[in-house]
C-alpha cells in the first residue's frame, strides 16, 4: 500500500524526547507504528535521526511535528532546521484541545506523542522557519525588560509597605532601595542594548522609523512587535495577525437559549497584546479615526474597555500595513481618502 504522508510526533520534556511515527496510506488509513524515547540533547538528536531513517519510507518526505514546550523544544527544532528537515511547531492549547476529542482516559508522554503524530497526519501544517537572529535578540531583550519592570514594581511595593510600618527597619529600607537602584540600572542597560541592536541593522532601523511615525508608538513598542512576530515573517494578512495576538473576537450564540458575551479570545501572544495598551491610549488622543472607532463602540456598549481593545486591534493592523507597504504614517490619510472618493463620485 502506497504511503501518502508520514509524520514523527514529538512530545518534548526538559530531559527527553518521546516520539511516535505514523503514516497515512492511499486508502486514507492512519497508522501509528513505532515509538521510542531519546535524550533531549545533541547526542539524542543524532540517535533519533538515525533510528528514524531505518523506520520510514525515504521516498516520502517526513514531517516532524512538536508542540512549543517553553524553551525545551528550541534546540531540537534548530537541529532539524540545520539538517533540512520539515518541522512544524504547534501551540500547546491546540494539541490539548485535540487530545480531548480523542477521549483518551490516560494522558502520558507516550499518548501525547501519539496524539501529536495523529494531529500532524490529519492537518496540513505550515513549516516552521528559524527566526531571524536580529528579531530573536529583540524578543529576548524586550521580554527581559518586561520581567525587570515587573520585578522593580514588586520591590517598590515592598518599599511602600516597609515605610508604612510603625517602626521601619533602616537596614531593610537600605537593602530594598539598593535592589531598586540595581533593577533601574539593568533597565537602562537593556534599553540601550535594544537601541544598539536596531542601530546595527539599516533595514531594521528603517522599519522602526516607519512604525514609530505612528502617534503613540515608541522604539520599545516597535521592538516588541517586530521581535514577537519575527518581522511579520509568517503573517499573511491582518486577520491572521489579530488572531496571533489573541485580539480576535469570540461570539458564542446558538438558537434562542444560548447567547454568551462577546469577548476577545486571548489565545495568542500575550506580550504582543500587552504591548498595544499604553500606545493605544496615546493614539486614541491623536488619531481622529481611532477616536471615532472608540466612541462608536462605547456609545453602543457603554463599556470603555471594549472601545480600547478595538483601538488595540486597529493600531496593530496599522503597524502591519505600514510595515508591509514601507510607508510613513500620514495623519491626513483618512481626510485625503474621503476627499478623493468625493471627487470621483462628483466626476461620475
Amino acid at each position: 500500500m502506497r504511503i501518502l504522508k508520514q509524520v514523527l510526533g514529538v512530545d518534548i520534556a526538559q530531559k527527553e524526547l518521546v516520539v511516535c511515527l505514523g503514516n497515512i496510506s492511499e486508502n486514507l488509513e492512519v497508522t501509528l507504528y513505532a515509538r521510542r524515547v531519546f535524550v533531549n540533547n545533541q547526542t539524542g538528536f543524532k540517535a533519533l535521526v538515525k533510528w528514524v531513517k531505518k523506520q520510514v519510507d525515504e521516498s516520502v518526505k517526513l514531517q516532524f511535528v512538536m508542540e512549543a514546550t517553553g524553551v525545551y523544544h528550541q534546540k531540537f527544532a534548530y537541529f532539524l532546521d540545520e539538517n533540512d528537515y520539515n518541522v512544524s511547531i504547534v501551540l500547546p492549547n491546540k494539541i490539548s484541545n485535540y487530545i480531548r476529542t480523542l477521549k483518551n482516559k490516560t494522558i502520558t508522554d507516550k499518548t501525547c506523542a501519539d496524539a501529536i503524530a495523529q494531529f500532524g497526519l490529519e492537518r496540513n501544517l505550515e513549516n516552521w522557519k528559524r527566526p531571524n537572529n536580529i528579531y530573536k535578540n529583540l524578543k529576548q531583550l524586550t521580554r527581559e525588560r518586561d520581567q525587570v519592570i515587573s520585578e522593580r514594581a514588586m520591590v517598590k511595593n515592598q518599599l511602600h509597605a516597609e515605610k508604612a510600618e510603625a517602626e521601619p527597619h533602616d537596614g531593610s529600607l537600605e537593602r530594598i532601595n539598593a535592589r531598586i537602584s540595581f533593577l533601574t540600572k539593568q533597565l537602562k542597560e537593556i534599553s540601550q542594548d535594544i537601541e544598539n541592536c536596531i542601530k546595527k541593522d539599516e533595514t531594521l532601523k528603517s522599519d522602526v522609523k516607519i512604525i514609530t511615525s505612528i502617534p503613540g508608538i515608541g522604539l520599545i513598542t516597535a521592538a516588541i512587535v517586530l521581535g514577537e512576530t519575527n518581522g511579520f515573517e509568517l503573517i499573511r494578512n491582518k486577520k491572521q495577525l489579530v488572531s496571533y495576538s489573541g485580539l480576535d473576537v469570540i461570539d458564542k450564540e446558538s438558537g434562542t437559549s444560548i447567547k454568551g458575551k462577546t469577548k476577545i479570545s486571548k489565545r495568542g501572544n500575550r506580550n504582543l497584546r500587552k504591548s498595544m495598551h499604553l500606545p493605544s491610549l496615546t493614539a486614541l488622543r491623536n488619531i481622529p479615526n481611532f477616536q471615532e472607532l472608540y466612541l462608536r463602540i462605547y456609545n453602543k456598549t457603554a463599556i470603555k474597555m471594549k472601545g480600547i481593545v478595538a483601538v488595540h486591534r486597529k493600531l496593530l493592523e496599522l503597524i502591519y500595513t505600514l510595515f508591509k507597504t514601507k510607508t510613513m504614517y500620514n495623519n491626513n490619510y483618512e481626510t485625503e481618502k474621503r476627499a478623493m472618493l468625493h471627487e470621483v463620485a462628483v466626476a461620475l
